[in-house]
């Protein structure tokens, strides 16, 4: 299968489970730890543009430095250039896992997904 860079939380169970489903089908990972190696802006901006999802998915609106922040309130009236960068200085700002191959992204995990991206 083929070699699958993964941005994610060890500790996260989300992203257990999905390292897990990956394994089981065969897959070759490259993890990486998303608060202590987070994606570059550009890697970031490639990222985006390859998910084809909106920005804002790749937003954790759940965590707590998202609410700290009071993101909700304040990522409408920031750039997209803006918004890309706060993203790539804090790796706990992040939905994870970002899993790609370097030609397809998924953000998050959903089996269903998985399987349509992943699964073949």
């Amino acid at each position: 299968m083929s070699k699958l860079k993964i941005y994610q939380y060890p500790k996260c169970g989300t992203c257990r489970n999905a390292v897990k489903w990956l394994e089981s089908k065969g897959h070759d990972l490259d993890l990486q730890h998303i608060f202590d190696n987070p994606p570059s802006e550009k890697e970031l901006t490639e990222l985006i543009e390859k998910s084809g999802l909106d920005l804002k998915k790749f937003f954790n609106t759940s965590g707590e430095v998202y609410k700290e922040l009071q993101l909700k309130d304040k990522l409408p009236k920031m750039s997209r250039e803006e918004q890309i960068k706060l993203l790539a200085s804090n790796g706990r700002l992040m939905k994870r896992p970002i899993v790609t191959d370097g030609t397809h992204v998924t953000v998050g995990f959903k089996e269903d997904q998985y399987e349509e991206v992943w699964g073949k």
